[in-house]
Protein backbone atom coordinates (compact mmCIF):
# COMPACT_ATOMS: atom_id res chain seq x y z
CA UNK A 1 0.00 0.00 0.00
CA UNK A 2 1.08 3.40 -0.47
CA UNK A 3 0.56 6.52 1.79
CA UNK A 4 1.03 10.12 1.15
CA UNK A 5 -0.83 10.90 4.41
CA UNK A 6 -1.25 7.54 3.53
CA UNK A 7 0.14 4.38 1.49
CA UNK A 8 0.10 1.15 -1.14
CA UNK A 9 -1.17 -2.98 -1.22
CA UNK A 10 0.48 -5.53 -2.83
CA UNK A 11 -0.32 -9.36 -4.02
CA UNK A 12 1.22 -12.17 -5.35
CA UNK A 13 -0.77 -13.01 -7.85
CA UNK A 14 -0.66 -15.52 -10.80
CA UNK A 15 -0.32 -14.38 -14.23
CA UNK A 16 -3.97 -15.46 -16.17
CA UNK A 17 -5.81 -13.24 -17.74
CA UNK A 18 -4.24 -9.84 -16.50
CA UNK A 19 -3.87 -8.63 -13.19
CA UNK A 20 -7.19 -7.40 -11.32
CA UNK A 21 -8.15 -6.35 -8.06
CA UNK A 22 -10.80 -9.11 -7.01
CA UNK A 23 -13.48 -7.63 -4.30
CA UNK A 24 -13.04 -10.78 -2.56
CA UNK A 25 -9.68 -10.29 -1.60
CA UNK A 26 -11.04 -7.07 0.45
CA UNK A 27 -14.24 -8.02 1.50
CA UNK A 28 -15.32 -11.56 3.09
CA UNK A 29 -17.03 -13.34 -0.01
CA UNK A 30 -20.65 -12.53 -1.22
CA UNK A 31 -21.99 -9.33 0.53
CA UNK A 32 -25.87 -8.53 1.88
CA UNK A 33 -27.41 -6.29 -0.17
CA UNK A 34 -26.45 -3.26 1.78
CA UNK A 35 -23.26 -2.87 1.37
CA UNK A 36 -21.95 -5.35 -1.94
CA UNK A 37 -18.14 -4.61 -2.34
CA UNK A 38 -19.35 -4.30 -6.44
CA UNK A 39 -16.51 -2.84 -8.99
CA UNK A 40 -18.71 0.48 -9.55
CA UNK A 41 -18.03 -0.33 -13.12
CA UNK A 42 -17.48 -3.68 -14.77
CA UNK A 43 -16.39 -6.59 -12.48
CA UNK A 44 -13.37 -8.54 -13.36
CA UNK A 45 -12.13 -11.62 -11.99
CA UNK A 46 -8.62 -12.73 -11.41
CA UNK A 47 -7.97 -14.93 -14.03
CA UNK A 48 -4.78 -17.20 -12.74
CA UNK A 49 -5.96 -17.63 -9.00
CA UNK A 50 -3.31 -16.94 -6.43
CA UNK A 51 -0.01 -19.07 -5.73
CA UNK A 52 1.62 -19.09 -2.12
CA UNK A 53 0.99 -15.99 0.18
CA UNK A 54 0.24 -12.62 -1.36
CA UNK A 55 2.30 -9.16 -0.01
CA UNK A 56 1.39 -6.07 0.66
CA UNK A 57 3.11 -2.96 0.37
CA UNK A 58 2.01 0.78 1.75
CA UNK A 59 3.75 3.35 1.68
CA UNK A 60 3.17 6.81 3.52
CA UNK A 61 4.38 10.66 3.48
CA UNK A 62 3.14 13.10 6.20
CA UNK A 63 3.38 14.11 9.68
CA UNK A 64 4.52 12.41 12.80
CA UNK A 65 1.64 9.20 12.90
CA UNK A 66 -0.13 10.13 16.39
CA UNK A 67 -0.37 13.89 15.60
CA UNK A 68 -0.63 14.84 11.55
CA UNK A 69 -2.69 12.36 9.62
CA UNK A 70 -3.17 9.68 12.55
CA UNK A 71 -6.65 9.09 10.87
CA UNK A 72 -5.13 8.37 7.36
CA UNK A 73 -2.87 5.75 8.63
CA UNK A 74 -5.53 4.06 10.85
CA UNK A 75 -7.37 3.45 7.57
CA UNK A 76 -4.99 1.74 5.75
CA UNK A 77 -3.94 -0.18 8.66
CA UNK A 78 -7.32 -1.32 8.52
CA UNK A 79 -7.22 -2.22 4.99
CA UNK A 80 -4.07 -4.01 5.83
CA UNK A 81 -5.55 -6.02 8.83
CA UNK A 82 -8.67 -6.40 6.01
CA UNK A 83 -5.93 -8.46 3.62
CA UNK A 84 -4.02 -9.99 6.29
CA UNK A 85 -7.18 -11.64 7.43
CA UNK A 86 -7.71 -12.76 3.86
CA UNK A 87 -4.13 -14.28 3.70
CA UNK A 88 -1.81 -11.70 2.91
CA UNK A 89 1.28 -10.27 4.28
CA UNK A 90 1.20 -6.27 4.36
CA UNK A 91 3.68 -3.94 4.05
CA UNK A 92 4.02 -0.52 5.01
CA UNK A 93 5.96 1.84 3.38
CA UNK A 94 6.59 5.25 5.17
CA UNK A 95 8.64 8.23 3.84
CA UNK A 96 10.22 9.15 6.98
CA UNK A 97 9.21 12.86 7.52
CA UNK A 98 11.13 16.05 7.93
CA UNK A 99 10.68 16.16 11.82
CA UNK A 100 10.16 13.11 14.62
CA UNK A 101 8.78 13.51 17.66
CA UNK A 102 9.34 10.43 18.71
CA UNK A 103 6.08 9.12 18.39
CA UNK A 104 6.08 7.31 15.13
CA UNK A 105 8.36 4.35 16.50
CA UNK A 106 6.12 3.28 19.62
CA UNK A 107 3.17 3.74 17.47
CA UNK A 108 4.36 1.17 14.24
CA UNK A 109 5.96 -1.01 17.00
CA UNK A 110 2.13 -1.30 18.78
CA UNK A 111 0.50 -2.10 15.47
CA UNK A 112 2.85 -4.72 13.98
CA UNK A 113 2.22 -6.39 17.74
CA UNK A 114 -1.21 -6.68 17.48
CA UNK A 115 -0.95 -7.40 13.83
CA UNK A 116 1.73 -10.16 13.17
CA UNK A 117 0.90 -10.16 9.23
CA UNK A 118 1.78 -6.34 9.26
CA UNK A 119 4.92 -4.83 8.94
CA UNK A 120 6.45 -1.25 8.34
CA UNK A 121 9.91 -0.16 6.24
CA UNK A 122 10.79 3.49 6.42
CA UNK A 123 12.44 5.06 3.23
CA UNK A 124 14.35 8.22 4.34
CA UNK A 125 13.24 11.35 4.27
CA UNK A 126 12.80 12.77 1.02
CA UNK A 127 15.03 15.52 -0.03
CA UNK A 128 13.38 18.29 -1.71
CA UNK A 129 14.23 19.02 -5.55
CA UNK A 130 15.04 22.80 -6.06
CA UNK A 131 11.80 25.33 -6.37
CA UNK A 132 12.33 25.25 -10.18
CA UNK A 133 12.12 21.79 -10.36
CA UNK A 134 8.80 21.08 -8.13
CA UNK A 135 6.68 23.16 -10.10
CA UNK A 136 4.86 22.45 -13.07
CA UNK A 137 4.93 24.36 -16.53
CA UNK A 138 4.13 28.17 -16.89
CA UNK A 139 4.45 29.50 -13.22
CA UNK A 140 3.18 32.76 -11.78
CA UNK A 141 5.04 35.55 -12.06
CA UNK A 142 8.48 35.33 -9.71
CA UNK A 143 7.87 38.64 -7.44
CA UNK A 144 4.11 37.49 -7.24
CA UNK A 145 3.24 36.20 -3.48
CA UNK A 146 2.18 32.64 -4.48
CA UNK A 147 5.36 32.25 -6.07
CA UNK A 148 7.42 34.41 -3.01
CA UNK A 149 5.56 31.85 -0.54
CA UNK A 150 6.51 28.64 -2.63
CA UNK A 151 10.17 29.64 -2.87
CA UNK A 152 10.09 30.43 1.00
CA UNK A 153 8.37 26.66 1.79
CA UNK A 154 10.68 24.70 4.26
CA UNK A 155 10.94 20.98 3.31
CA UNK A 156 8.07 19.75 5.88
CA UNK A 157 5.95 22.25 4.09
CA UNK A 158 6.32 20.94 0.83
CA UNK A 159 3.62 19.82 -1.19
CA UNK A 160 3.26 15.99 0.08
CA UNK A 161 3.22 14.93 -3.72
CA UNK A 162 6.40 16.17 -4.18
CA UNK A 163 7.48 14.20 -1.19
CA UNK A 164 6.28 10.60 -2.58
CA UNK A 165 7.59 12.18 -6.38
CA UNK A 166 11.43 12.61 -4.89
CA UNK A 167 11.12 9.31 -2.96
CA UNK A 168 10.26 7.53 -5.85
CA UNK A 169 14.32 6.00 -6.71
CA UNK A 170 14.63 5.27 -3.07
CA UNK A 171 11.63 2.82 -3.31
CA UNK A 172 12.52 1.22 -6.94
CA UNK A 173 16.00 0.88 -4.52
CA UNK A 174 14.28 -0.56 -1.75
CA UNK A 175 12.10 -2.89 -3.56
CA UNK A 176 14.36 -6.12 -3.20
CA UNK A 177 14.73 -5.92 0.57
CA UNK A 178 10.80 -5.91 0.44
CA UNK A 179 10.10 -9.36 -1.42
CA UNK A 180 8.60 -12.21 0.80
CA UNK A 181 11.36 -15.08 1.26
CA UNK A 182 10.33 -17.94 -0.99
CA UNK A 183 8.96 -15.05 -3.21
CA UNK A 184 11.26 -14.71 -5.51
CA UNK A 185 10.23 -12.55 -9.24
CA UNK A 186 7.22 -10.16 -9.69
CA UNK A 187 3.84 -10.47 -8.93
CA UNK A 188 3.02 -8.04 -6.13
CA UNK A 189 0.50 -5.57 -6.16
CA UNK A 190 0.81 -1.93 -5.24
CA UNK A 191 -1.87 0.01 -3.66
CA UNK A 192 -1.01 3.62 -3.45
CA UNK A 193 -2.13 6.77 -1.10
CA UNK A 194 -3.99 8.94 -3.50
CA UNK A 195 -1.56 11.82 -2.35
CA UNK A 196 1.48 8.82 -3.61
CA UNK A 197 -0.39 8.21 -7.26
CA UNK A 198 2.84 9.23 -8.57
CA UNK A 199 4.00 5.70 -7.73
CA UNK A 200 2.45 4.32 -10.14
CA UNK A 201 5.44 5.14 -12.37
CA UNK A 202 7.37 3.03 -9.75
CA UNK A 203 4.54 -0.23 -10.65
CA UNK A 204 5.48 0.56 -14.42
CA UNK A 205 8.92 0.28 -13.83
CA UNK A 206 8.97 -2.84 -12.29
CA UNK A 207 6.22 -4.36 -14.23
CA UNK A 208 3.97 -4.54 -11.28
CA UNK A 209 -0.04 -3.79 -11.65
CA UNK A 210 -0.96 0.39 -9.42
CA UNK A 211 -4.37 0.76 -7.39
CA UNK A 212 -4.77 4.20 -5.54
CA UNK A 213 -6.40 3.97 -2.22
CA UNK A 214 -8.78 7.34 -1.46
CA UNK A 215 -9.07 7.69 1.87
CA UNK A 216 -12.06 10.33 1.90
CA UNK A 217 -15.48 10.39 -0.05
CA UNK A 218 -16.67 9.52 -3.38
CA UNK A 219 -17.81 13.12 -3.36
CA UNK A 220 -14.47 14.56 -2.80
CA UNK A 221 -12.62 11.69 -5.41
CA UNK A 222 -15.06 13.11 -7.70
CA UNK A 223 -14.05 16.78 -7.63
CA UNK A 224 -10.30 15.51 -7.39
CA UNK A 225 -10.58 13.89 -10.85
CA UNK A 226 -12.85 16.66 -12.34
CA UNK A 227 -9.93 19.23 -11.35
CA UNK A 228 -8.25 19.45 -14.61
CA UNK A 229 -11.83 20.16 -16.27
CA UNK A 230 -12.45 23.13 -14.14
CA UNK A 231 -8.90 24.30 -14.07
CA UNK A 232 -9.81 24.44 -18.49
CA UNK A 233 -13.23 26.09 -18.06
CA UNK A 234 -12.09 29.36 -16.56
CA UNK A 235 -9.01 31.25 -15.41
CA UNK A 236 -10.94 32.64 -12.37
CA UNK A 237 -9.19 31.25 -9.06
CA UNK A 238 -11.76 29.44 -6.64
CA UNK A 239 -11.28 32.35 -4.34
CA UNK A 240 -12.06 35.19 -6.73
CA UNK A 241 -15.32 32.99 -7.91
CA UNK A 242 -16.72 33.33 -4.05
CA UNK A 243 -20.55 32.73 -4.33
CA UNK A 244 -20.29 31.19 -8.04
CA UNK A 245 -21.33 27.77 -7.48
CA UNK A 246 -19.00 25.24 -9.09
CA UNK A 247 -20.61 21.86 -11.03
CA UNK A 248 -19.21 18.70 -10.84
CA UNK A 249 -20.57 15.51 -12.48
CA UNK A 250 -22.14 13.34 -9.82
CA UNK A 251 -22.35 15.66 -7.13
CA UNK A 252 -24.47 18.91 -5.45
CA UNK A 253 -23.43 22.08 -7.05
CA UNK A 254 -21.03 24.10 -4.30
CA UNK A 255 -20.26 27.23 -4.10
CA UNK A 256 -16.69 28.57 -4.80
CA UNK A 257 -15.79 29.72 -1.70
CA UNK A 258 -16.13 25.89 -0.02
CA UNK A 259 -13.65 24.25 -2.02
CA UNK A 260 -10.42 22.35 -0.31
CA UNK A 261 -8.39 26.37 0.97
CA UNK A 262 -5.19 24.41 -0.68
CA UNK A 263 -6.85 24.90 -3.94
CA UNK A 264 -8.46 27.97 -3.81
CA UNK A 265 -5.44 29.81 -5.29
CA UNK A 266 -4.37 28.09 -8.80
CA UNK A 267 -0.75 29.39 -8.66
CA UNK A 268 -0.31 27.97 -5.06
CA UNK A 269 2.11 24.86 -4.83
CA UNK A 270 -0.26 22.64 -3.63
CA UNK A 271 -2.97 23.04 -6.24
CA UNK A 272 -0.54 23.14 -9.11
CA UNK A 273 1.08 19.59 -7.30
CA UNK A 274 -2.44 18.25 -7.80
CA UNK A 275 -2.83 19.46 -11.06
CA UNK A 276 0.62 17.56 -12.39
CA UNK A 277 -0.53 14.06 -10.74
CA UNK A 278 -4.18 14.07 -12.04
CA UNK A 279 -3.18 11.50 -14.92
CA UNK A 280 -1.52 9.07 -12.65
CA UNK A 281 -4.76 8.77 -10.65
CA UNK A 282 -6.60 7.75 -13.98
CA UNK A 283 -3.79 5.89 -15.39
CA UNK A 284 -3.98 3.23 -11.95
CA UNK A 285 -5.80 -0.31 -12.51
CA UNK A 286 -8.28 0.81 -10.20
CA UNK A 287 -9.52 3.14 -7.33
CA UNK A 288 -10.68 1.98 -3.97
CA UNK A 289 -12.30 4.18 -2.37
CA UNK A 290 -13.16 3.99 1.78
CA UNK A 291 -17.04 4.56 1.33
CA UNK A 292 -20.02 2.99 0.11
CA UNK A 293 -22.28 2.95 -2.78
CA UNK A 294 -25.89 3.23 -1.05
CA UNK A 295 -24.32 6.22 0.97
CA UNK A 296 -23.08 8.26 -1.91
CA UNK A 297 -24.82 6.36 -5.19
CA UNK A 298 -24.39 9.66 -7.62
CA UNK A 299 -21.18 10.13 -6.97
CA UNK A 300 -20.04 6.70 -7.57
CA UNK A 301 -21.77 6.21 -10.89
CA UNK A 302 -20.81 9.25 -12.33
CA UNK A 303 -16.95 8.58 -11.64
CA UNK A 304 -17.48 4.94 -12.88
CA UNK A 305 -18.68 6.14 -16.42
CA UNK A 306 -16.40 8.08 -16.85
CA UNK A 307 -18.33 11.70 -16.59
CA UNK A 308 -15.45 12.85 -14.11
CA UNK A 309 -12.37 11.66 -15.55
CA UNK A 310 -10.69 14.38 -18.15
CA UNK A 311 -10.58 13.88 -22.17
CA UNK A 312 -7.77 11.47 -22.89
CA UNK A 313 -7.58 9.99 -19.73
CA UNK A 314 -8.75 6.79 -19.20
CA UNK A 315 -11.47 5.76 -16.44
CA UNK A 316 -10.32 3.55 -13.84
CA UNK A 317 -12.89 0.55 -12.23
CA UNK A 318 -13.94 2.30 -8.86
CA UNK A 319 -14.23 -0.45 -5.48
CA UNK A 320 -15.80 0.76 -2.83
CA UNK A 321 -15.11 -1.09 0.15
CA UNK A 322 -15.97 1.61 3.49
CA UNK A 323 -17.03 1.96 6.00
CA UNK A 324 -13.28 1.78 7.62
CA UNK A 325 -13.73 2.15 10.65
CA UNK A 326 -10.71 1.32 13.58
CA UNK A 327 -11.45 -1.69 16.01
CA UNK A 328 -10.95 -0.64 19.37
CA UNK A 329 -7.04 -0.87 20.56
CA UNK A 330 -6.21 -4.08 22.04
CA UNK A 331 -5.12 -3.19 25.73
CA UNK A 332 -6.02 0.51 25.86
CA UNK A 333 -7.83 1.18 28.64
CA UNK A 334 -7.99 5.17 27.73
CA UNK A 335 -11.25 7.28 28.00
CA UNK A 336 -13.12 4.20 29.90
CA UNK A 337 -13.92 7.48 32.01
CA UNK A 338 -15.69 9.61 29.82
CA UNK A 339 -17.79 6.41 28.85
CA UNK A 340 -18.51 5.64 32.71
CA UNK A 341 -19.87 9.65 32.99
CA UNK A 342 -22.03 8.82 29.56
CA UNK A 343 -23.83 5.78 31.44
CA UNK A 344 -24.93 8.03 34.47
CA UNK A 345 -26.43 10.43 31.45
CA UNK A 346 -30.03 10.53 30.41
CA UNK A 347 -30.62 9.47 26.82
CA UNK A 348 -29.76 11.37 23.73
CA UNK A 349 -28.96 14.63 26.00
CA UNK A 350 -25.46 14.50 25.34
CA UNK A 351 -23.71 17.21 22.94
CA UNK A 352 -20.27 15.91 22.07
CA UNK A 353 -17.66 17.92 20.81
CA UNK A 354 -14.32 16.77 19.01
CA UNK A 355 -12.43 18.09 16.30
CA UNK A 356 -10.23 15.48 15.37
CA UNK A 357 -6.30 15.38 15.59
CA UNK A 358 -4.71 18.71 13.55
CA UNK A 359 -7.36 20.68 14.92
CA UNK A 360 -6.09 24.23 16.73
CA UNK A 361 -8.35 26.93 18.61
CA UNK A 362 -6.69 29.95 19.62
CA UNK A 363 -7.24 31.03 23.46
CA UNK A 364 -10.08 33.25 22.10
CA UNK A 365 -12.19 30.37 20.21
CA UNK A 366 -11.46 27.86 22.97
CA UNK A 367 -12.86 30.61 25.53
CA UNK A 368 -15.94 31.62 23.14
CA UNK A 369 -16.67 27.97 23.33
CA UNK A 370 -16.55 27.52 26.76
CA UNK A 371 -18.88 30.43 27.57
CA UNK A 372 -21.35 29.03 24.68
CA UNK A 373 -21.47 25.70 25.76
CA UNK A 374 -22.22 26.75 29.37
CA UNK A 375 -24.64 29.34 28.07
CA UNK A 376 -26.46 26.24 26.42
CA UNK A 377 -26.85 23.97 30.07
CA UNK A 378 -24.86 21.15 27.62
CA UNK A 379 -20.85 21.34 28.53
CA UNK A 380 -16.42 21.15 27.70
CA UNK A 381 -7.38 23.52 29.05
CA UNK A 382 -7.93 24.79 32.14
CA UNK A 383 -5.73 27.44 31.22
CA UNK A 384 -8.20 28.66 28.21
CA UNK A 385 -11.07 28.35 30.45
CA UNK A 386 -12.93 30.98 32.20
CA UNK A 387 -12.53 31.08 35.76
CA UNK A 388 -14.61 28.29 37.10
CA UNK A 389 -15.97 26.94 34.49
CA UNK A 390 -15.13 23.21 35.65
CA UNK A 391 -16.94 23.60 38.46
CA UNK A 392 -19.85 25.52 37.39
CA UNK A 393 -20.12 22.38 34.47
CA UNK A 394 -19.12 19.83 36.55
CA UNK A 395 -22.94 18.28 36.75
CA UNK A 396 -23.79 19.23 33.32
CA UNK A 397 -20.75 18.26 31.08
CA UNK A 398 -17.16 16.59 31.49
CA UNK A 399 -13.78 17.49 29.93
CA UNK A 400 -11.58 15.03 28.56
CA UNK A 401 -7.56 16.28 28.95
CA UNK A 402 -6.36 13.40 27.14
CA UNK A 403 -7.65 10.80 24.78
CA UNK A 404 -11.63 10.30 24.30
CA UNK A 405 -12.43 6.87 21.86
CA UNK A 406 -14.73 8.44 19.73
CA UNK A 407 -16.14 5.47 18.09
CA UNK A 408 -17.73 4.08 21.12
CA UNK A 409 -18.69 7.68 22.67
CA UNK A 410 -20.63 8.30 19.46
CA UNK A 411 -22.67 4.41 20.15
CA UNK A 412 -24.06 5.84 23.06
CA UNK A 413 -27.16 5.99 23.48
CA UNK A 414 -26.98 9.18 25.68
CA UNK A 415 -25.24 11.00 22.95
CA UNK A 416 -27.78 13.36 20.92
CA UNK A 417 -25.37 15.38 18.84
CA UNK A 418 -21.90 16.28 17.32
CA UNK A 419 -20.21 18.91 16.87
CA UNK A 420 -17.41 17.90 14.35
CA UNK A 421 -14.95 19.03 12.17
CA UNK A 422 -16.37 17.03 9.25
CA UNK A 423 -13.01 14.81 8.45
CA UNK A 424 -14.39 11.88 6.96
CA UNK A 425 -13.55 9.15 9.61
CA UNK A 426 -15.72 10.81 11.83
CA UNK A 427 -18.52 11.21 9.14
CA UNK A 428 -18.25 7.81 8.70
CA UNK A 429 -18.65 6.87 12.68
CA UNK A 430 -21.05 9.17 13.25
CA UNK A 431 -23.66 8.02 10.07
CA UNK A 432 -22.97 4.41 11.23
CA UNK A 433 -23.85 5.34 14.97
CA UNK A 434 -27.14 7.13 13.83
CA UNK A 435 -26.08 10.38 15.48
CA UNK A 436 -26.86 13.80 13.99
CA UNK A 437 -23.98 16.57 13.21
CA UNK A 438 -23.45 19.85 14.18
CA UNK A 439 -20.82 20.89 11.44
CA UNK A 440 -17.61 23.12 12.05
CA UNK A 441 -15.20 22.50 9.06
CA UNK A 442 -11.87 23.54 9.56
CA UNK A 443 -9.35 22.60 7.16
CA UNK A 444 -9.00 19.82 3.98
CA UNK A 445 -11.90 18.97 2.10
CA UNK A 446 -13.96 19.89 5.27
CA UNK A 447 -15.92 22.50 3.80
CA UNK A 448 -17.11 20.71 1.12
CA UNK A 449 -18.51 17.26 3.10
CA UNK A 450 -20.94 19.40 4.85
CA UNK A 451 -22.25 20.55 1.46
CA UNK A 452 -22.70 16.72 1.20
CA UNK A 453 -24.00 15.91 5.08
CA UNK A 454 -26.63 19.40 4.54
CA UNK A 455 -27.45 18.96 1.26
CA UNK A 456 -27.94 15.74 -0.27
CA UNK A 457 -27.86 13.65 3.25
CA UNK A 458 -29.74 15.96 5.59
CA UNK A 459 -28.09 14.58 8.45
CA UNK A 460 -26.67 17.73 9.61
CA UNK A 461 -27.34 21.68 10.58
CA UNK A 462 -23.83 24.05 10.09
CA UNK A 463 -22.65 26.12 12.78
CA UNK A 464 -22.48 29.51 11.22
CA UNK A 465 -19.57 31.57 11.12
CA UNK A 466 -17.19 28.61 11.33
CA UNK A 467 -15.44 30.73 7.95
CA UNK A 468 -15.05 33.58 10.53
CA UNK A 469 -11.54 34.20 12.48
CA UNK A 470 -13.68 33.59 16.12
CA UNK A 471 -17.26 31.92 16.23
CA UNK A 472 -18.93 33.81 18.66
CA UNK A 473 -20.39 32.32 22.23
CA UNK A 474 -23.61 33.41 21.35
CA UNK A 475 -23.47 31.23 18.17
CA UNK A 476 -22.59 27.85 20.23
CA UNK A 477 -24.80 28.36 22.65
CA UNK A 478 -28.12 28.44 19.89
CA UNK A 479 -26.75 26.22 17.93
CA UNK A 480 -25.63 23.36 20.60
CA UNK A 481 -29.40 24.14 22.55
CA UNK A 482 -31.51 24.95 19.56
CA UNK A 483 -29.68 22.96 16.81
CA UNK A 484 -30.01 19.73 18.51
CA UNK A 485 -33.61 19.93 18.87
CA UNK A 486 -34.02 20.64 15.23
CA UNK A 487 -31.81 17.66 14.01
CA UNK A 488 -33.60 15.35 16.41
CA UNK A 489 -37.24 16.56 14.98
CA UNK A 490 -36.40 17.34 12.12
CA UNK A 491 -37.69 14.75 9.21
CA UNK A 492 -34.35 13.47 7.32
CA UNK A 493 -33.94 12.18 3.97
CA UNK A 494 -32.93 8.64 5.46
CA UNK A 495 -36.60 8.49 6.88
CA UNK A 496 -35.49 9.44 10.67
CA UNK A 497 -32.58 10.81 12.13
CA UNK A 498 -31.14 7.62 13.82
CA UNK A 499 -32.31 5.81 10.19
CA UNK A 500 -29.40 3.32 8.75
CA UNK A 501 -28.83 3.38 5.08
CA UNK A 502 -30.42 5.77 2.77
CA UNK A 503 -33.66 4.34 1.26
CA UNK A 504 -33.91 1.69 4.23
CA UNK A 505 -36.87 1.89 6.74
CA UNK A 506 -36.14 3.98 9.96
CA UNK A 507 -34.30 2.54 12.71
CA UNK A 508 -33.88 3.50 15.93
CA UNK A 509 -30.49 3.31 17.87
CA UNK A 510 -29.92 0.02 19.41
CA UNK A 511 -31.13 -1.58 15.90
CA UNK A 512 -28.85 0.85 14.38
CA UNK A 513 -25.98 -0.25 16.38
CA UNK A 514 -26.28 -3.93 16.12
CA UNK A 515 -26.73 -3.29 11.92
CA UNK A 516 -23.49 -1.13 12.20
CA UNK A 517 -21.42 -4.65 14.15
CA UNK A 518 -22.80 -6.47 11.45
CA UNK A 519 -21.49 -4.23 8.86
CA UNK A 520 -18.32 -3.93 10.07
CA UNK A 521 -17.89 -7.42 10.85
CA UNK A 522 -18.77 -8.05 7.53
CA UNK A 523 -16.09 -5.70 6.06
CA UNK A 524 -13.31 -7.63 8.68
CA UNK A 525 -12.67 -4.88 10.89
CA UNK A 526 -12.99 -5.71 14.65
CA UNK A 527 -16.12 -4.46 16.52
Amino acid sequence: MAMSSGPLVAARICAGDGWQLDPAIIGCGPAPKWMRLRVVTRRQGLGGGYDGRPFGIVRSVGGDVPVDYKGIYDEFVNLGKILAARGLAVTIVIIKPPYDTGAMGPFLAGVTAANPSISFHCLPTAEHPPVEDARVPNPPPANSAPARRFHCLPPAEHPPVEAARVSNPQLVTSWPALRLPGHPGGGLLLVVDFLCSVAVDVATELGIPAYCFFTCCAETLAIFLYLPVLHAQSTATFRDMGEELVRVPGISSFPAMHCFKPLMDRHDAVYRAFMRVAPYRCRSQGIIVNTFCSLEPRAADAISVGLCTPPGLPTPPVYCIGPLIKAEEVGVKRGRECLAWLDTQPKASVVFLCFGSRSLFSANQTRELAIGLEASGKSRSDALLPEGFLERTKSTGLIVKSWAPQRDVLAHDEVGAFVTHCGWNSVLETVMAGVPMLTWPLYAEQRVNIVFLEKELGLAVPVEGYDKEVVQADEVASKVSAGREQVLQREWGWGSVRGGVKGHAPRRRPEARAGRDQRMARVGVET
